[in-house]
């Protein structure tokens, strides 16, 4: 196993064994609750809410540090102002957080910053000089609402390429989806393509259906709307306690634990629920405990 790939598994009973984790805003009390509950060192990554600003981002990176957790922030680099917010945000980030891995995302809306796109920032923006040593890329199972296709496929070897260039790891991060069969037929194609690199594979912990159909609208998830909608993703419910419109992603974990040429891969979970109830849920599906051959969703 190459050092990109180092701290991931491969597809496989293994699959979700490691994995990583969104937190947005995390509280004090739930960051040392998600300390108490994942393991150290798990990646946690902080989205890049518009109204977060840079002292709140570095201050809940901090804590999740102190905590014995690997924070990861999100950079939408068509939100920076300019070129110096950019060099005090990397440099709070390093000081206060030891930060070593951004997530770097264009962020949907018009360039107006110093970078046009993700591939600028990791092109030009004092990455590795700053002491980051690895980053993340977006990809997308089912297509971008903004981005054409053959432009997606492209971006990531165009960011690849830019990546390596400058001296750091890279990894993918990919959208949520509630479609199995898209999932592993993107994650079959980037293989195909020689793309090796890990992927975290965009998965939505237990959450109710208003609320998946929420975020799945305004992230343009379109298969993932018609198979709520239309009920196909009932599947997904896994065993939520009587009374609870809960739906979780044992379906898709079934699906990628048991696909071949996947590669190497692991769980990333949106928490669209409450980080707590996904990480215990992360934690259930890493230790294997299911029902049916799939993990256990548990809520508050």
């Amino acid at each position: 196993m190459n050092s990109e790939m180092a701290g991931f598994v491969s597809g496989g009973p293994a699959f979700p064994q490691r994995f990583s984790i969104e937190a947005t805003r995390p509280s004090d009390n739930e960051i040392d609750a998600l300390a108490a509950t994942v393991p150290p060192g798990t990646p946690v990554y902080l989205p890049a809410v518009p109204t977060l600003g840079d002292r709140e981002l570095a201050a809940a990176a901090a804590r999740l540090r102190k905590r014995g957790l690997e924070p990861v922030a999100h950079i939408a680099v068509r939100r920076l102002a300019g070129v110096p917010q950019w060099r005090d945000l990397l440099r709070a980030l390093r000081d206060e957080a030891d930060m070593r891995r951004l997530l770097v995302i264009g962020g949907d809306v018009d360039a107006s910053g110093p970078f046009a796109d993700a591939r600028a920032l990791i092109q030009k923006g004092g990455l590795r000089e700053a002491g980051i040593e690895e980053i993340g890329i977006g990809g997308y199972p089912e297509g971008h609402p903004r981005i054409p296709a053959g432009r997606l496929e492209a971006a990531i070897d165009e960011k690849i390429a830019a990546a390596r260039a400058g001296g750091l790891r890279v990894h993918i991060v990919s959208q949520f989806s509630f479609a199995p069969e898209a999932v592993v037929g993107w994650l079959t194609r980037l293989r195909a393509c020689g793309i090796t690199v890990p992927v975290h594979v965009g998965i939505a912990g237990p959450a109710s259906l208003t609320g998946l159909l929420r975020y799945a609208r305004r992230c343009g998830v379109n298969t993932a709307m018609r198979g709520l909608t239309s009920g196909i993703a009932i599947g997904l419910a896994g065993h939520a306690r009587p009374g609870q419109a809960q739906v979780g992603p044992d379906r898709l974990l079934a699906a990628l634990t048991a696909a071949p040429g996947i590669g190497d891969a692991a769980p990333h979970y949106f928490s669209f629920g409450g980080v707590l109830p996904t990480a215990r849920y992360a934690c259930e599906a890493a230790a294997g405990r299911t029902s049916g051959g799939h993990a256990m969703a548990r809520s508050n």
